[in-house]
């Protein structure tokens, strides 16, 4: 059996990469793109489908929360915190 290399104290292997997708303009772009476009599929389903009531709100509900949560993803809103002010 082979075993994996351990990484050094204090290092977590995920760190990086969740910095270089917060520095990534395209990701960023591509992936709030798609939540974005997802949401407008869906609520393009709630005016096509013949459903209504609270099942049509919750499609509208949920493709407004898509929605937003790709502006987010696209706009970045929490600022970048120094390594150097701590």
């Amino acid at each position: 059996m082979s075993t994996a290399p351990e990484a050094p104290a204090g290092v977590t292997p995920a760190g990086g990469a969740s910095e270089r997708f917060q520095s990534c303009w395209s990701c960023r772009l591509l992936s709030g793109g798609g939540l974005f476009l997802s949401a407008a599929y869906v609520f393009s389903a709630t005016r096509r489908l013949p459903i209504g009531g609270v099942a049509s709100i919750g499609m509208k509900t949920f493709a407004a929360f898509l929605a937003s949560l790709g502006v987010v993803i696209i706009v970045d809103p929490v600022p970048k915190k120094d390594p150097k002010s701590d």
